[in-house]
């Protein structure tokens, strides 16, 4: 629920008994991160309401990258709280950023992608400790995250040689790296999440579907296509009813 991010905490958990929907993402970031106390909210709600409540993990500060000791493990440390209240929400998902590229890879080699992958296969194990599914989401280009297009993904899996960890597509990020049906068509058995935005190609803008310039009922229809059977979260920042409708009525169209 990206779009209510900078309301209070009681706000969100009253749209969220509200809102229209069977599934709907909590981010565990700034005024909605989680507690015992919130996770008993949101479940009860839940319950009330027969909703399905993925998390998305803590980002900002966050990086899994980093070669700093320190701030890897602060991240890790701070993204395993998060795995753990998501095991307590019965969650079926818990998405996760990539870590970052930063100045260090120009003076060594790949040793952000070398860090990325050991924090990775260490959430992983994690997770699979206390029966959480987690997934990685691609990043965007115009940002310094590692893990952006459909070669570093290629690179990624190979290296990790895990077919456990599943991808969470960002449809948005993807068009402004020029590839969702290259992603869709690609990892079409690996995409088990889809964040739903718009834009106009250039940046992260975060707008509703059919208020950019992505071509929404090819992007349905590729879903189609591929038999994708998981959650379609909408994630603009506003415009969100009119987004539900546009999905909605291009579901229903292309059926």
């Amino acid at each position: 629920m990206l779009y209510c991010i900078s309301r209070p905490f009681s706000e969100m958990l009253r749209i969220l008994g509200e809102i229209d929907v069977k599934y709907v993402e909590i981010i565990d970031e700034g005024p909605h991160s989680l507690n015992e106390e919130r996770i008993r909210e949101i479940r009860r709600i839940a319950y009330e309401r027969d909703l399905e409540i993925s998390v998305h993990s803590p980002f900002v500060n966050i990086d899994i990258a980093s070669v700093s000791y320190q701030i890897r493990q602060t991240s890790l440390k701070r993204l395993k709280k998060s795995i753990l209240l998501s095991g307590e929400l019965n969650s079926p998902i818990w998405v996760f950023h990539p870590g970052l590229k930063n100045e260090a890879s120009q003076l060594y080699s790949d040793v952000n992608w070398e860090m990325n992958l050991k924090s990775v296969r260490e959430l992983l194990a994690f997770a699979k400790q206390h029966d959480v599914r987690i997934t990685i989401e691609n990043g965007l280009v115009t940002l310094p995250f590692l893990l952006n297009t459909v070669e570093d993904f290629d690179r990624f899996y190979e290296a990790l040689g895990e077919d456990e960890l599943g991808l969470t597509l960002d449809v948005g990020h993807a068009h402004v790296n020029g590839q969702i049906f290259e992603f869709i068509n690609r990892y079409a058995g690996k995409i088990v999440h889809t964040h739903l935005h718009d834009n106009h190609g250039a940046c992260d803008e975060h707008l509703g579907v059919g208020k950019g310039n992505i071509n929404w009922a090819r992007v349905i229809q590729a879903f189609n296509e591929i038999n994708y059977r998981g959650a379609l979260i909408i994630e603009s920042e506003k415009d969100v009813e009119y987004s539900l409708k546009k999905v909605r009525s291009l579901i229903q169209t292309l059926r």
